[in-house]
Protein backbone atom coordinates (compact mmCIF):
# COMPACT_ATOMS: atom_id res chain seq x y z
CA UNK A 1 0.00 0.00 0.00
CA UNK A 2 3.14 2.53 0.86
CA UNK A 3 5.06 1.56 -2.56
CA UNK A 4 1.87 2.23 -4.28
CA UNK A 5 1.25 5.34 -2.91
CA UNK A 6 4.48 6.84 -3.25
CA UNK A 7 4.39 5.40 -7.04
CA UNK A 8 1.10 7.81 -7.26
CA UNK A 9 3.15 10.62 -5.86
CA UNK A 10 5.76 10.60 -8.49
CA UNK A 11 4.02 10.37 -11.10
CA UNK A 12 2.13 13.41 -10.11
CA UNK A 13 5.30 15.12 -9.77
CA UNK A 14 6.72 14.19 -12.99
CA UNK A 15 3.47 15.48 -15.00
CA UNK A 16 4.30 18.18 -17.63
CA UNK A 17 2.47 21.58 -15.97
CA UNK A 18 -0.13 22.39 -18.58
CA UNK A 19 -1.68 25.98 -19.27
CA UNK A 20 -4.78 25.18 -17.91
CA UNK A 21 -7.29 25.58 -20.63
CA UNK A 22 -10.14 28.54 -20.37
CA UNK A 23 -13.55 28.43 -21.63
CA UNK A 24 -15.28 30.99 -23.10
CA UNK A 25 -17.65 32.40 -21.47
CA UNK A 26 -20.84 34.26 -22.91
CA UNK A 27 -24.26 35.26 -20.79
CA UNK A 28 -26.64 33.45 -23.57
CA UNK A 29 -29.92 33.86 -21.09
CA UNK A 30 -31.76 36.40 -23.05
CA UNK A 31 -30.88 33.84 -26.02
CA UNK A 32 -32.56 30.72 -24.38
CA UNK A 33 -35.60 32.87 -22.25
CA UNK A 34 -36.74 33.48 -26.27
CA UNK A 35 -36.21 30.30 -27.58
CA UNK A 36 -38.17 28.69 -24.23
CA UNK A 37 -41.48 30.67 -25.05
CA UNK A 38 -44.66 28.77 -26.46
CA UNK A 39 -43.84 28.11 -30.01
CA UNK A 40 -46.95 30.71 -30.99
CA UNK A 41 -45.15 33.32 -28.83
CA UNK A 42 -41.29 32.88 -30.21
CA UNK A 43 -39.63 35.17 -32.28
CA UNK A 44 -37.32 33.80 -34.62
CA UNK A 45 -36.49 37.90 -35.86
CA UNK A 46 -35.83 38.24 -31.86
CA UNK A 47 -33.41 35.27 -31.87
CA UNK A 48 -31.11 36.21 -35.18
CA UNK A 49 -31.11 39.60 -33.90
CA UNK A 50 -29.92 38.54 -30.47
CA UNK A 51 -27.45 36.47 -31.92
CA UNK A 52 -26.21 39.32 -34.14
CA UNK A 53 -25.91 41.29 -31.05
CA UNK A 54 -24.09 38.94 -28.82
CA UNK A 55 -21.25 37.99 -31.20
CA UNK A 56 -20.88 42.22 -31.95
CA UNK A 57 -20.95 42.23 -27.90
CA UNK A 58 -17.96 39.77 -28.13
CA UNK A 59 -16.17 41.01 -30.66
CA UNK A 60 -16.43 38.27 -32.91
CA UNK A 61 -15.41 38.11 -36.27
CA UNK A 62 -17.61 35.46 -37.80
CA UNK A 63 -20.90 33.56 -36.61
CA UNK A 64 -20.98 29.92 -37.76
CA UNK A 65 -23.97 28.22 -37.68
CA UNK A 66 -23.71 24.28 -38.24
CA UNK A 67 -26.12 21.76 -38.80
CA UNK A 68 -26.08 18.40 -36.62
CA UNK A 69 -28.02 15.73 -36.10
CA UNK A 70 -29.81 16.98 -33.15
CA UNK A 71 -28.80 20.62 -33.31
CA UNK A 72 -27.98 24.19 -35.02
CA UNK A 73 -24.18 24.73 -33.15
CA UNK A 74 -23.49 28.50 -33.08
CA UNK A 75 -20.31 29.61 -32.56
CA UNK A 76 -17.94 32.38 -32.86
CA UNK A 77 -14.85 33.23 -33.81
CA UNK A 78 -13.31 35.77 -31.79
CA UNK A 79 -9.21 36.81 -31.67
CA UNK A 80 -9.15 34.29 -34.51
CA UNK A 81 -10.38 31.37 -32.53
CA UNK A 82 -13.78 29.69 -32.92
CA UNK A 83 -15.20 28.77 -29.55
CA UNK A 84 -18.42 26.80 -28.88
CA UNK A 85 -21.41 28.81 -27.90
CA UNK A 86 -25.07 28.00 -28.02
CA UNK A 87 -26.98 25.02 -29.85
CA UNK A 88 -30.15 25.65 -31.04
CA UNK A 89 -32.94 22.99 -30.90
CA UNK A 90 -33.01 21.01 -34.75
CA UNK A 91 -36.59 22.16 -35.68
CA UNK A 92 -35.73 26.04 -35.37
CA UNK A 93 -32.98 25.44 -37.65
CA UNK A 94 -34.45 26.16 -41.23
CA UNK A 95 -36.46 28.69 -39.78
CA UNK A 96 -33.58 30.53 -38.71
CA UNK A 97 -31.84 30.14 -42.08
CA UNK A 98 -34.15 31.30 -43.68
CA UNK A 99 -34.67 34.53 -41.25
CA UNK A 100 -31.40 34.87 -41.96
CA UNK A 101 -31.61 34.77 -46.04
CA UNK A 102 -34.71 36.94 -45.96
CA UNK A 103 -32.66 39.66 -44.22
CA UNK A 104 -29.85 38.92 -47.07
CA UNK A 105 -31.93 38.71 -50.16
CA UNK A 106 -31.19 35.16 -50.80
CA UNK A 107 -33.67 32.94 -52.60
CA UNK A 108 -35.90 31.32 -49.69
CA UNK A 109 -36.72 28.33 -51.96
CA UNK A 110 -33.19 27.73 -52.75
CA UNK A 111 -31.85 24.38 -50.13
CA UNK A 112 -29.03 22.62 -52.47
CA UNK A 113 -27.00 25.72 -53.65
CA UNK A 114 -24.28 27.96 -52.14
CA UNK A 115 -25.88 31.22 -51.88
CA UNK A 116 -24.11 34.66 -50.76
CA UNK A 117 -25.51 38.16 -49.64
CA UNK A 118 -25.12 40.89 -47.22
CA UNK A 119 -26.98 42.43 -45.32
CA UNK A 120 -26.95 45.11 -42.15
CA UNK A 121 -27.98 45.43 -38.42
CA UNK A 122 -27.75 48.01 -36.00
CA UNK A 123 -25.78 47.19 -32.47
CA UNK A 124 -27.63 47.39 -29.43
CA UNK A 125 -24.21 48.02 -27.61
CA UNK A 126 -23.42 51.33 -29.37
CA UNK A 127 -26.03 51.94 -32.05
CA UNK A 128 -23.73 51.59 -34.85
CA UNK A 129 -24.71 49.86 -38.39
CA UNK A 130 -22.56 46.50 -39.04
CA UNK A 131 -22.05 45.03 -42.32
CA UNK A 132 -22.53 41.59 -42.44
CA UNK A 133 -21.22 38.85 -45.42
CA UNK A 134 -23.38 35.92 -44.96
CA UNK A 135 -22.72 32.14 -46.87
CA UNK A 136 -24.89 29.80 -47.04
CA UNK A 137 -24.35 26.17 -48.03
CA UNK A 138 -26.02 22.66 -48.20
CA UNK A 139 -24.48 20.22 -45.97
CA UNK A 140 -25.68 16.71 -45.01
CA UNK A 141 -27.81 17.57 -41.83
CA UNK A 142 -29.15 21.03 -43.74
CA UNK A 143 -27.91 24.35 -44.52
CA UNK A 144 -24.84 25.99 -43.07
CA UNK A 145 -24.13 29.71 -42.70
CA UNK A 146 -21.38 31.50 -41.60
CA UNK A 147 -21.54 35.20 -41.19
CA UNK A 148 -18.63 37.67 -41.25
CA UNK A 149 -19.41 41.42 -38.91
CA UNK A 150 -17.54 43.94 -40.55
CA UNK A 151 -17.30 46.18 -38.36
CA UNK A 152 -15.53 49.14 -38.64
CA UNK A 153 -12.83 49.16 -36.26
CA UNK A 154 -10.30 50.93 -38.62
CA UNK A 155 -10.52 54.69 -37.23
CA UNK A 156 -8.72 53.19 -33.83
CA UNK A 157 -5.44 51.42 -35.13
CA UNK A 158 -2.60 53.15 -37.10
CA UNK A 159 0.43 51.38 -38.39
CA UNK A 160 1.99 51.79 -34.19
CA UNK A 161 -1.53 50.21 -33.16
CA UNK A 162 -0.62 47.45 -35.45
CA UNK A 163 1.99 46.19 -33.37
CA UNK A 164 5.11 46.97 -35.92
CA UNK A 165 7.86 47.52 -34.19
CA UNK A 166 10.29 50.60 -34.59
CA UNK A 167 12.64 49.31 -37.42
CA UNK A 168 9.86 47.48 -38.82
CA UNK A 169 7.63 50.91 -38.81
CA UNK A 170 10.86 52.97 -40.32
CA UNK A 171 11.16 50.51 -43.48
CA UNK A 172 7.41 50.27 -43.84
CA UNK A 173 7.23 54.87 -44.22
CA UNK A 174 10.73 54.68 -46.17
CA UNK A 175 8.34 52.82 -49.03
CA UNK A 176 5.67 54.87 -48.20
CA UNK A 177 7.41 58.02 -48.94
CA UNK A 178 8.71 56.45 -52.78
CA UNK A 179 6.28 58.00 -55.19
CA UNK A 180 6.22 54.85 -57.00
CA UNK A 181 6.55 51.33 -56.89
CA UNK A 182 4.83 48.54 -55.07
CA UNK A 183 4.05 47.71 -51.45
CA UNK A 184 2.85 43.78 -51.12
CA UNK A 185 1.39 42.52 -47.68
CA UNK A 186 1.37 38.74 -47.49
CA UNK A 187 0.28 35.66 -44.96
CA UNK A 188 -2.71 33.49 -45.06
CA UNK A 189 -6.29 33.95 -45.15
CA UNK A 190 -7.29 36.10 -42.05
CA UNK A 191 -3.60 37.26 -40.83
CA UNK A 192 -4.57 41.08 -41.55
CA UNK A 193 -3.04 41.60 -44.72
CA UNK A 194 -5.97 44.14 -46.22
CA UNK A 195 -5.52 45.57 -42.48
CA UNK A 196 -2.24 46.84 -42.63
CA UNK A 197 -2.79 48.05 -46.44
CA UNK A 198 -5.89 49.89 -44.87
CA UNK A 199 -3.45 52.21 -42.49
CA UNK A 200 -1.21 52.34 -44.98
CA UNK A 201 -3.43 54.43 -46.95
CA UNK A 202 -4.94 56.03 -43.94
CA UNK A 203 -0.94 57.30 -43.40
CA UNK A 204 -0.86 58.48 -47.52
CA UNK A 205 -4.48 59.98 -47.97
CA UNK A 206 -4.15 63.81 -48.27
CA UNK A 207 -6.17 66.16 -50.41
CA UNK A 208 -3.70 66.46 -53.41
CA UNK A 209 -3.23 62.88 -53.96
CA UNK A 210 -5.38 60.61 -55.68
CA UNK A 211 -5.76 56.80 -54.23
CA UNK A 212 -8.58 54.14 -56.32
CA UNK A 213 -8.78 50.93 -54.38
CA UNK A 214 -10.88 47.13 -56.09
CA UNK A 215 -11.28 45.28 -53.34
CA UNK A 216 -13.67 42.13 -52.95
CA UNK A 217 -15.32 42.36 -51.04
CA UNK A 218 -14.63 45.89 -49.83
CA UNK A 219 -14.45 45.48 -45.94
CA UNK A 220 -14.54 49.36 -44.58
CA UNK A 221 -14.57 52.66 -45.72
CA UNK A 222 -11.88 54.96 -46.42
CA UNK A 223 -13.36 58.75 -46.62
CA UNK A 224 -11.31 60.81 -49.51
CA UNK A 225 -10.81 57.58 -51.49
CA UNK A 226 -12.34 55.74 -54.34
CA UNK A 227 -13.43 52.26 -53.45
CA UNK A 228 -13.92 49.79 -56.23
CA UNK A 229 -16.09 46.67 -55.07
CA UNK A 230 -15.41 43.52 -57.54
CA UNK A 231 -18.40 42.55 -59.33
CA UNK A 232 -18.16 39.35 -60.94
CA UNK A 233 -21.63 39.39 -62.45
CA UNK A 234 -20.77 42.07 -64.98
CA UNK A 235 -17.23 41.25 -66.03
CA UNK A 236 -15.18 43.56 -63.45
CA UNK A 237 -12.33 41.34 -62.01
CA UNK A 238 -9.35 42.62 -60.48
CA UNK A 239 -7.54 42.78 -64.11
CA UNK A 240 -10.35 44.63 -65.66
CA UNK A 241 -11.47 47.02 -62.60
CA UNK A 242 -7.03 47.06 -62.51
CA UNK A 243 -7.11 48.79 -65.96
CA UNK A 244 -9.99 51.13 -65.95
CA UNK A 245 -8.54 52.56 -62.90
CA UNK A 246 -5.12 53.08 -64.20
CA UNK A 247 -7.32 55.38 -66.78
CA UNK A 248 -8.55 57.30 -63.82
CA UNK A 249 -5.32 59.28 -63.13
CA UNK A 250 -4.48 57.63 -59.53
CA UNK A 251 -1.54 58.43 -57.88
CA UNK A 252 -1.68 55.67 -55.48
CA UNK A 253 -3.49 52.18 -56.44
CA UNK A 254 -4.64 49.17 -54.02
CA UNK A 255 -5.74 46.00 -55.29
CA UNK A 256 -7.43 43.67 -53.20
CA UNK A 257 -5.42 40.34 -54.06
CA UNK A 258 -2.76 39.71 -56.78
CA UNK A 259 -4.72 36.39 -57.68
CA UNK A 260 -3.46 36.07 -61.57
CA UNK A 261 -1.06 36.33 -63.79
CA UNK A 262 -2.83 38.91 -65.63
CA UNK A 263 -3.34 41.15 -62.63
CA UNK A 264 0.12 40.87 -61.45
CA UNK A 265 1.36 41.77 -64.71
CA UNK A 266 -1.01 45.15 -65.12
CA UNK A 267 -0.13 46.02 -61.30
CA UNK A 268 4.06 45.92 -62.32
CA UNK A 269 3.55 47.75 -65.23
CA UNK A 270 1.39 50.42 -62.98
CA UNK A 271 4.10 50.67 -61.10
CA UNK A 272 6.38 50.82 -63.32
CA UNK A 273 5.17 53.89 -64.79
CA UNK A 274 4.79 55.65 -61.87
CA UNK A 275 2.06 54.52 -59.49
CA UNK A 276 2.35 53.44 -56.01
CA UNK A 277 1.06 50.39 -56.07
CA UNK A 278 -0.68 48.18 -53.09
CA UNK A 279 -1.59 44.66 -52.89
CA UNK A 280 -2.03 40.88 -51.39
CA UNK A 281 -0.50 37.64 -51.68
CA UNK A 282 -1.18 34.36 -50.55
CA UNK A 283 2.40 33.19 -49.45
CA UNK A 284 3.29 31.91 -45.68
CA UNK A 285 5.91 35.00 -45.33
CA UNK A 286 7.80 37.78 -47.34
CA UNK A 287 10.64 35.52 -49.00
CA UNK A 288 8.10 33.29 -50.28
CA UNK A 289 6.34 36.52 -52.48
CA UNK A 290 9.09 36.32 -55.35
CA UNK A 291 9.06 33.01 -56.50
CA UNK A 292 5.27 33.71 -56.71
CA UNK A 293 4.98 36.33 -58.84
CA UNK A 294 7.47 34.58 -60.74
CA UNK A 295 5.18 31.17 -60.92
CA UNK A 296 2.61 33.75 -62.13
CA UNK A 297 4.48 34.37 -64.98
CA UNK A 298 6.00 38.46 -64.30
CA UNK A 299 9.79 38.56 -65.33
CA UNK A 300 12.71 38.74 -62.46
CA UNK A 301 13.87 42.59 -64.13
CA UNK A 302 10.13 43.33 -63.53
CA UNK A 303 9.98 42.39 -60.28
CA UNK A 304 13.40 43.51 -59.42
CA UNK A 305 12.80 46.97 -60.41
CA UNK A 306 8.81 47.53 -58.68
CA UNK A 307 8.72 46.24 -55.37
CA UNK A 308 9.62 47.89 -52.71
CA UNK A 309 9.13 46.06 -49.75
CA UNK A 310 6.99 42.54 -48.76
CA UNK A 311 5.89 42.66 -45.56
CA UNK A 312 5.32 39.01 -43.94
CA UNK A 313 2.48 38.80 -41.07
CA UNK A 314 0.38 36.77 -38.52
CA UNK A 315 -2.06 37.93 -35.68
CA UNK A 316 -1.55 36.77 -32.41
CA UNK A 317 -3.87 37.33 -29.88
CA UNK A 318 -2.83 40.08 -26.60
CA UNK A 319 -3.23 38.91 -23.04
CA UNK A 320 -5.83 40.15 -21.31
CA UNK A 321 -4.37 43.43 -19.02
CA UNK A 322 -7.07 42.32 -16.55
CA UNK A 323 -6.08 39.19 -15.48
CA UNK A 324 -2.46 39.04 -16.50
CA UNK A 325 0.26 37.33 -14.26
CA UNK A 326 3.63 36.86 -14.10
CA UNK A 327 4.96 33.17 -15.91
CA UNK A 328 8.23 31.74 -14.61
CA UNK A 329 9.21 29.12 -17.20
CA UNK A 330 11.50 26.32 -15.53
CA UNK A 331 14.98 25.47 -16.97
CA UNK A 332 13.43 22.05 -18.24
CA UNK A 333 10.26 23.99 -20.22
CA UNK A 334 12.72 26.32 -21.75
CA UNK A 335 15.07 23.42 -22.71
CA UNK A 336 12.19 22.06 -24.17
CA UNK A 337 11.49 24.58 -26.20
CA UNK A 338 14.61 25.20 -27.67
CA UNK A 339 13.00 22.38 -30.63
CA UNK A 340 11.06 25.32 -31.77
CA UNK A 341 12.42 28.61 -30.97
CA UNK A 342 15.82 28.98 -31.13
CA UNK A 343 18.50 29.45 -28.29
CA UNK A 344 19.72 33.53 -29.32
CA UNK A 345 16.23 34.39 -29.66
CA UNK A 346 15.38 33.66 -25.93
CA UNK A 347 18.33 34.87 -24.57
CA UNK A 348 17.85 34.57 -20.59
CA UNK A 349 14.66 35.13 -20.47
CA UNK A 350 12.42 32.74 -17.99
CA UNK A 351 9.60 35.22 -16.86
CA UNK A 352 6.94 35.87 -19.47
CA UNK A 353 3.33 36.55 -18.97
CA UNK A 354 -0.22 34.65 -19.25
CA UNK A 355 -3.43 35.38 -19.13
CA UNK A 356 -5.52 33.64 -16.01
CA UNK A 357 -9.05 34.32 -17.23
CA UNK A 358 -11.52 36.86 -15.86
CA UNK A 359 -15.15 38.63 -17.05
CA UNK A 360 -13.54 40.70 -19.38
CA UNK A 361 -11.90 38.89 -21.16
CA UNK A 362 -14.29 35.91 -21.04
CA UNK A 363 -12.27 33.88 -19.28
CA UNK A 364 -9.79 33.47 -22.11
CA UNK A 365 -7.04 34.95 -20.71
CA UNK A 366 -7.14 37.07 -23.88
CA UNK A 367 -8.05 40.24 -25.23
CA UNK A 368 -7.61 41.66 -28.53
CA UNK A 369 -5.29 41.25 -31.25
CA UNK A 370 -1.32 42.50 -32.10
CA UNK A 371 0.62 41.28 -35.64
CA UNK A 372 3.72 39.92 -36.06
CA UNK A 373 5.60 41.32 -38.71
CA UNK A 374 8.93 40.48 -41.35
CA UNK A 375 10.01 43.33 -43.70
CA UNK A 376 11.73 42.75 -46.53
CA UNK A 377 13.41 45.30 -48.68
CA UNK A 378 14.48 44.78 -51.68
CA UNK A 379 17.89 45.91 -51.81
CA UNK A 380 20.76 45.13 -54.09
CA UNK A 381 21.79 42.10 -52.90
CA UNK A 382 17.83 40.71 -52.97
CA UNK A 383 17.70 42.20 -56.99
CA UNK A 384 21.08 40.15 -57.97
CA UNK A 385 18.91 36.95 -56.17
CA UNK A 386 15.91 37.91 -57.87
CA UNK A 387 17.57 38.26 -61.15
CA UNK A 388 19.34 34.98 -60.79
CA UNK A 389 15.59 33.35 -59.78
CA UNK A 390 16.96 32.65 -56.54
CA UNK A 391 15.18 30.28 -53.86
CA UNK A 392 13.07 31.54 -51.30
CA UNK A 393 15.55 30.04 -48.55
CA UNK A 394 18.31 31.96 -50.79
CA UNK A 395 16.16 35.02 -50.59
CA UNK A 396 15.17 34.41 -46.79
CA UNK A 397 18.93 33.94 -45.41
CA UNK A 398 20.11 37.32 -47.53
CA UNK A 399 17.14 39.31 -46.12
CA UNK A 400 17.92 38.38 -42.39
CA UNK A 401 21.59 38.94 -43.14
CA UNK A 402 20.77 42.59 -44.06
CA UNK A 403 18.96 42.90 -41.07
CA UNK A 404 15.59 41.40 -41.19
CA UNK A 405 13.85 40.44 -38.35
CA UNK A 406 11.91 37.03 -38.97
CA UNK A 407 8.00 37.23 -38.16
CA UNK A 408 9.10 34.49 -35.37
CA UNK A 409 11.75 36.30 -33.98
CA UNK A 410 8.93 39.60 -33.86
CA UNK A 411 6.30 36.93 -31.97
CA UNK A 412 9.45 36.11 -29.45
CA UNK A 413 10.41 39.43 -28.59
CA UNK A 414 6.17 40.47 -28.11
CA UNK A 415 5.68 37.51 -25.88
CA UNK A 416 9.18 38.83 -23.70
CA UNK A 417 8.08 41.91 -23.56
CA UNK A 418 4.35 40.31 -22.14
CA UNK A 419 2.23 41.45 -24.99
CA UNK A 420 1.39 37.78 -25.76
CA UNK A 421 2.43 34.03 -25.05
CA UNK A 422 4.86 32.18 -26.13
CA UNK A 423 1.90 29.23 -27.20
CA UNK A 424 0.18 32.05 -28.49
CA UNK A 425 3.14 32.22 -31.63
CA UNK A 426 3.83 28.83 -31.69
CA UNK A 427 0.46 28.63 -31.94
CA UNK A 428 -0.15 30.74 -35.13
CA UNK A 429 3.06 29.40 -36.61
CA UNK A 430 2.33 25.74 -36.27
CA UNK A 431 -1.20 26.51 -37.84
Amino acid sequence: MGEETQTKTETKTEAPKQEPKSTLQIDVSDLEKEIKRPTALRSIIKIVDTSLNLAYAARASDIHLDPEEKALRMRFRIDGVLHDVYKFPKELSSEIITRIKVQSGLRTDEHQAAQDGRMRFKGEMDGKFVDVRVAIAPTYYGENCVMRLLADHSQNFDLVKLGFSELNLQRVRKAMSKPYGMILTTGPTGSGKTTTLYMILKELNKPEISIVTIEDPIEYSLPGVDQIQVNKRTGLEFATGLRSILRQDPNIVMVGEIRDGETASIAVNAAMTGHLVLSTLHTNDSAVTIPRLLDLGVEPFLIASTINIAIGQRLVRTICEDCKVKRVFSAAELEALTTTVPKEMLADNKVFYKGEGCERCSGSGYKGRVGIHEVMEIDEKIRELIMKRATADEIRKASVASGMKTMLEDGVEKAIKGLTTLEEVLRVFHE
